[in-house]
């Protein structure tokens, strides 16, 4: 049923049935709780791994990982195979770059987007295929270009006209062709934070449509560049497929226009697949997304009389999002009173150092009790960090068993994508560990810094003078 709409209660949140429930879709498919009702990670009971790793701590499920990189794979490649052409899948690594992980969607089947010189470094520590890495980013520098070439990077997208002068004169004294494509912004944008609609024309990624054609003209005088296409992403945490097939019409027509000069053999609309992160939420499922995807794109080809080229994609939080789940201890839990609802305030060890998206763009999470079931009635509830500030939150509203203590564990599932990237040392605070598990095993992929390592870093201390609880 729906919890009554109040100031304090928004009309989205719903009063689970069960408050120890798992959602299917929301936290990993494995996931699972015990005969005890303790939560259970990859085989491991949650409080097992806290003991061994301790708190905070993100687990990622490697299985979950691996199952949704193959079937985003699968599901492109059977549309793109059904309109008559082929796709390429990208991991974008911007979601969480490890190399685990991009050893994992390597070996089901994609390639890996990188943005920076250091997810570039990662990439190929990894093991990647330079030709199967596509280089993004609206800054990149001479340095990270000359590297990006010299390592024969597959694709580099190019976000401005000072990058096509920076790769030509990188490839006219090194000899080499770099292919690239042009990044453009269709002025179709995500209906969801202005932070993370990235294809409006007010913004710092990529150029607007009609200040394109002149620039792939000058990217075909350069003998050092192959221009493979163009390239478009209109958001992040999208739902459906009509801001997808409006995007693909206008691109279509600068596209149309670019044959004219020459071949466009491919076409890369980018990711932001939605994921559900609350029970509320119902993104589209993987299958019917590619299929719509693709079906306008071989639509808009057919309408103008072209053949359809290769397509490609970008998805990082649809892998690796909901395969992640952060484990937090109980520290202190209160209840405030306000004018129309009592809210248990409860307060873990964690908060916005491993998990700045709340703050940044107001992103609701879930949460339940992870060493036990609950056994008390739900009640409303807010998860909060630990960090000297009012929005240091972690799940804004949830409904909790009332018996939530001091020394229970929280898990707050979906925190694969973006938690650790984001992740920093705000009130000094370590960064956590990341812990992969698999069929009952552990490992640390990532690990979590201690005392010690920050004070390491202020050149204004001698660490090997301080106590034993500085480790």
């Amino acid at each position: 049923m729906h919890s009554p709409v109040s100031a304090s209660v928004p009309e989205w949140l719903v009063l689970p049935d069960d408050v120890n429930d798992l959602v299917d879709g929301v936290w990993p498919a494995a996931a699972h709780r015990a005969a005890d009702g303790a939560l259970v990670l990859g085989g491991i009971p949650a409080a097992d791994l806290v003991a061994a790793y301790g708190t905070p701590l993100q687990v990622i499920d490697e299985n979950e990982v691996r199952h949704r990189a193959a079937a985003v794979r699968s599901a492109f490649q059977q549309a793109a195979e059904r309109a008559g052409t082929t796709a390429r899948v990208y991991y974008a690594g911007k979601a969480f770059m490890n190399s685990a992980i991009v050893r994992w969607v390597l070996q089901e089947g994609l390639r890996v987007d990188v943005c920076t010189g250091g997810e570039l470094e990662v990439a190929l520590a990894a093991g990647a295929d330079p030709a199967l890495i596509g280089f993004h980013g609206n800054n990149k520098s001479v340095a990270e270009l000359e590297r990006a070439v010299e390592v024969g990077v597959g694709s580099i997208i190019i976000d401005s006209e000072i990058e096509i002068e920076r790769l030509a004169a990188i490839t006219a004294a090194t000899d080499a062709v770099q292919q690239v494509l042009l990044r453009v912004n269709s002025g179709v944008h995500a209906e969801t934070h202005d932070f993370l609609a990235t294809a409006h024309e007010d913004q710092k990624f990529g150029v607007p449509l009609s200040d394109a054609a002149p620039l792939v003209a000058r990217i075909r005088e350069i003998p050092g560049l192959r221009f493979l296409g163009l390239h478009c992403h209109i958001g992040s945490q999208i739902f459906g497929v009509d801001g997808f097939r409006e995007s693909a019409a206008r691109v279509l027509d600068l596209h149309e226009e670019l044959l004219a000069g020459g071949h466009v053999p491919l076409l890369n609309l980018g990711g932001g697949f939605g994921i559900a992160y609350t029970r509320v939420d119902d993104p589209t499922p993987i299958d019917q997304l590619a299929e719509g995807i693709v079906q306008a794109v071989a639509q808009g080809c057919a309408a103008r009389g072209l053949d359809l080229p290769e397509l490609a994609f970008e998805p990082g939080r649809y892998i690796v999002g909901p395969a992640g789940v952060t484990l937090y201890e109980v520290g202190t839990t209160k209840d405030v009173v306000l004018e129309d609802a009592v809210r248990r305030y409860v307060s873990v060890d964690g908060g916005m150092s491993d998990n700045a998206r709340p703050a940044l763009y107001g992103a609701q999470y879930s949460a339940r009790l992870a060493s036990r079931a609950g056994s008390d009635e739900p009640v409303l509830a807010r998860v909060v960090g630990r960090h000297c500030e009012s929005g240091d939150i972690v799940v804004d509203y949830e409904y909790l068993p009332a018996d939530v203590t001091p020394g229970d564990l929280l898990a707050v599932p979906v925190t694969g994508a973006y938690c650790a990237p984001l992740s920093s040392n705000y009130n000094h605070v370590p960064r956590p560990p990341v812990v992969a598990v698999l069929d009952g095993t552990s490992r640390v992929i990532v690990r979590g810094e201690t005392l010690r390592d920050l004070l390491a870093r202020d050149t204004g201390l001698d660490v090997g003078h301080h106590p034993e609880g500085a480790r």
